[in-house]
Formats: C-alpha cells, structure tokens, sequence
C-alpha cells in the first residue's frame, strides 16, 4: 500500500485521524473499485496486448535474434505486472524498489536497451488505443518509471533529491 496511507495507521493511539487524512483515505478507498476493475482487465487481457506487442517489436527489429526480443518481452511482462500491482495499491515505489534489484543488469547483459525502449513505446501506444485516459493515468507513471530504469535515468524525486556540491556547500 502507499506508503503515506500505511503510516495513516501506525499509531491509532496518539490521535484519531485529521481530516485531511481521513479525506486521503477516503480517496483511496474510493478509488479502490476502479483499480481493481483496471488491475483484472491488465491481467485478463494480458496475452493478447503482449502478443500484439510482440508483433510490432518483431518487425521492428528483424535482424535480432529471438532470444534477444524473448528476453526484452519478458522483462516487459514483468514490468507490466509490477506497474499494474503498483497501480492497484498506489503505490509507485513499488515498481522502482522491485525493478531496480535486477532491470538495469538485465539489460546490460543482454545488450537489449535500444529494444526495450522501444518495448516500452510499443506498451505505450498499444494501451493507450485500448484503455481510458484515466486507466492510463493510473498505469502510467509506473511504466515511466520502469523506462526511466531502463534509460538509466534518474525518478524526478531523485533527481531533485539529489546531493550536489551546491546543497552540500549550503549546509555549511
């Protein structure tokens, strides 16, 4: 669950919630039947959004091998998962805590970074002509977040927590 909802319910015996804590929740709470409904159309419609996916990519690139795309899809698939888990329990953390152990190596390894880019557009394009603009507000800052891994980039909160010599020097 996110993680500022999760504190929400810590310490019940200091205080009873704020309004503006209990409107959060309520949000969520809210917000809840539609991404369960979302969360079981992504996994339902799994197959057939990846196969269509891998379709494109394989004509894309012609010329690599079918490990290559094999593995590119895979850790797509898993990104995907991991994204739409992250949508469900609002909570976009997820998906960089779980990805960043093991993406990143992956696609050096294999040399697959020009390919999973790509992967990353062909899941972009491809969902965004069969799901809402809503469904996608809730899906994609976790697909972003994964194609920031990918690219090697830092998350905005990262970079914009980021210690440079000019913080540094500030402190002093």
């Amino acid at each position: 669950m996110n993680p500022k909802l999760e504190a929400l319910f810590d310490e019940p015996e200091k205080a009873y919630l704020t309004t503006d804590e209990l409107n959060a929740l309520s949000q969520f709470v809210s917000s809840l039947p539609e991404r369960i409904n979302f969360y079981q159309r992504l996994r339902n419609e799994e197959v057939t959004l990846m196969q269509a996916i891998a379709d494109s990519l394989q004509q894309q690139f012609p010329q690599e091998s079918e490990e290559k795309l094999k593995r590119s899809l895979q850790s797509g698939i898993l990104m995907m998962r991991y994204a739409a888990m992250a949508m469900l329990t609002d909570d976009l953390d997820m998906v960089t805590k779980r990805l960043e152990t093991w993406l990143p190596e992956i696609v050096e390894a294999y040399d697959t970074k020009v390919i999973d880019i790509a992967l990353y557009q062909l899941i972009k394009t491809q969902f965004a002509s069969r799901f809402s603009p809503a469904q996608m507000a809730l899906l994609s800052p976790g697909i972003d977040a994964a194609e920031r891994l990918i690219a090697g980039e830092q998350s905005p909160t990262e970079s914009a927590d980021a210690i440079t010599s000019e913080s540094l020097a500030s402190l002093f």
